[in-house]
């Protein structure tokens, strides 16, 4: 009987070290970032993947799990990767933006990042966040609800499939770069648009490579839909069949059903599909929209094939999506307008009312004059440059974060406006010359701890006006309200929706318009804002917001084995 108790009790003590053993790995992953050949466009290139695979592998998570990555660059350049959309709640040092709360991984070195979830429900991503890096590098993050809790507040779907948009060219990402970066111009615009790394038959050699999803007729298909393009907000639609939104940036949404969707770069979407049409073979659809089609674009249109399995004669090619037009603005913000939080007992909405802080800021593309007596590529002969608040944010040479947590003086400054320090009619056909020059600065914003944040983003017509996709990292926000035109202060404020509005953490502010978000300002850390379209974050528009800490939370130590500058 002895014998008996200590073989039970040896085999129960093996079965708890096997599932210690089990969940430690299963919350531990390696990401290798590694160069690997990858055709397409008829033609061979090397490029940065992680694992060798493009798209790059998806993560899988409950709510509130913590997980821990190790990143080893195996790869040329520096590197670092980003977490899009988890808050990592006093925990910046995972974050990942280059020289703002990190120095890169250099190659040869690793980092294993601590990826705290804390709210997060729905689709994330992850991606390099250091120079081009990203337009390969990168994959989705699926954050299911809690093991113990309620489940979905929509019927569960029969299958869930990653869809992510993105771009492709045939030179190397960083060759295109360093060329827009030495010419001061326009970079080099995309060859093909991509769905889950696939150009689609649409381009030539790519036929027998396109994306095809397989469906039943009668089921439920959850798109877990990401744009991972590095300077293209996307329409995006499957033929004959609407698209049910459930859910946008980690958080629910009340069901919204279009046939079409209109998806930033930085932004995912839940999106449910119902294969309810004839057997047959359809195209899903995605290409630019833009609401200045005089800058330079990618017009290409990237298709993938929903194709229902049974017994039948297939049409000879797949019928087409009805998408929008590249520049049909109303289109765009129709669908991004109509997004509302699901605000039901579950899923609260707790907009900020007394605001304590309030930022207007104004975004803009600039010029700077071409150095040497050379003549660059944008207008007039100059260099291209974007700015928030006429300031063109300039890296620093070790990471801001580290500057704040060390106190050392002459990284930073805390002089971010809180107020455009040019007035003027921001939206004006023709604006001076004397506008387009910006000043170039390290300048951050200081934000209390619990204060409750109010930014008012202004586009401007200053060299060419754009959209703009804004992502705060740290933060989800409330898109409160939106226009087209200048903000005014007194008119504007009064439409807008503090009831149920759309819960992001990145925002698409229309071309010579406005948008205003609010959050309550209680991660401590240092937090990076800035464009996702990737050539303005390279020519400066962006800025970061130092949150302090507070009684209820504060900034956490750093790990042991921060990359070195």
């Amino acid at each position: 009987m002895l014998f008996s108790k200590k073989t039970l009790v040896f085999k129960i003590s093996w079965v708890l070290l096997f599932l210690s053993v089990h969940c430690l790995a299963a919350t531990h992953h390696h990401f290798k970032v590694v160069e690997a050949p990858y055709t397409r466009l008829c033609s061979k290139k090397k490029i940065l993947t992680v694992n060798g695979q493009f798209p790059g592998p998806a993560l899988h998570v409950h709510r509130g799990d913590t997980i821990y990555v190790t990143v080893h660059n195996k790869g040329r350049y520096n590197i670092t990767i980003h977490w899009h959309g988890v808050k990592l709640p006093g925990y910046p040092w995972s974050d990942g933006p280059e020289y703002i709360t990190q120095c890169p991984i250099q190659p040869g070195g690793k980092f294993r990042q601590k990826i705290i979830f804390s709210t997060e429900e729905g689709t994330l991503w992850w991606h390099a966040h250091s120079d081009w890096s990203r337009a390969t590098v990168h994959g989705p993050i699926i954050v299911y609800p809690k093991i113990s809790g309620a489940g979905y507040p929509f019927s569960k779907p029969h299958v869930e499939v990653p869809i992510v948009l993105g771009q492709w060219w045939k030179k190397g990402v960083m060759d295109v770069l360093h060329e827009a970066i030495i010419t001061g111009g326009d970079p080099e615009i995309s060859d093909a648009l991509t769905v889950n790394g696939q150009p689609g038959d649409l381009y030539p050699c790519s036929k027998s490579e396109t994306f095809k999803l397989n469906v039943d007729q009668g089921n439920s298909y959850l798109l877990r839909i990401v744009n991972a393009a590095l300077n293209n907000i996307l329409f995006f639609s499957i033929a004959n069949h609407n698209l049910t939104v459930i859910g946008i940036d980690g958080s629910y949404t009340k069901p919204l059903t279009s046939d079409y969707i209109a998806i930033a770069p930085g932004q995912t979407i839940d999106a449910v599909l119902h294969a309810n049409q004839d057997l047959n073979h359809y195209y899903m659809a995605a290409r630019v929209f833009t609401s200045n089609p005089s800058v330079p674009f990618d017009n290409t249109t990237t298709t993938a094939i929903v194709q229902y399995n049974g017994n039948y004669t297939m049409s000879s090619s797949p019928s087409s999506p009805q998408l929008p037009y590249y520049n049909d603005t109303e289109a765009a913000y129709s669908f991004l307008g109509s997004l509302r939080s699901l605000a039901d007992e579950d899923h609260p909405v707790r907009v900020p009312i007394n605001i304590t802080t309030r930022i207007v800021t104004t975004l803009s593309v600039n010029a700077f004059s071409c150095p040497g007596n050379r003549s660059c590529e944008g207008p007039n002969g100059t260099i291209l440059a974007a700015s928030m608040n006429n300031i063109t944010f300039v890296n620093p040479s070790i990471d801001i974060l580290e500057a704040y947590y060390k106190q050392i003086r002459g990284v930073f400054g805390a002089g971010f406006p809180s107020f455009p320090p040019l007035v003027f009619n921001f939206t004006a056909e023709y604006l001076p010359l004397i506008l387009e020059a910006s000043k170039r600065g390290t300048e951050v914003k200081i934000l209390p701890f619990n204060s409750a944040v109010e930014i008012i983003f202004q586009g401007t017509n200053v060299v060419a006006n754009n959209d703009h996709p804004l992502h705060l990292h740290g933060y989800s926000f409330y898109i409160v309200g939106w226009g087209y035109g200048n903000f005014d202060k007194d008119k504007d404020p009064q439409n807008y929706n503090l009831n149920d509005p759309p819960f992001r953490n990145t925002v698409t502010v229309p071309g010579n318009g406005w948008t205003t978000i609010r959050f309550e300002a209680t991660n401590p850390g240092v937090w990076f804002l800035h464009c996702h379209f990737d050539h303005h974050l390279v020519w400066g528009m962006e800025t970061a917001f130092i949150v302090q800490d507070g009684a209820e939370a504060c900034l956490s130590p750093p790990p042991p084995d921060m990359p070195p500058c």
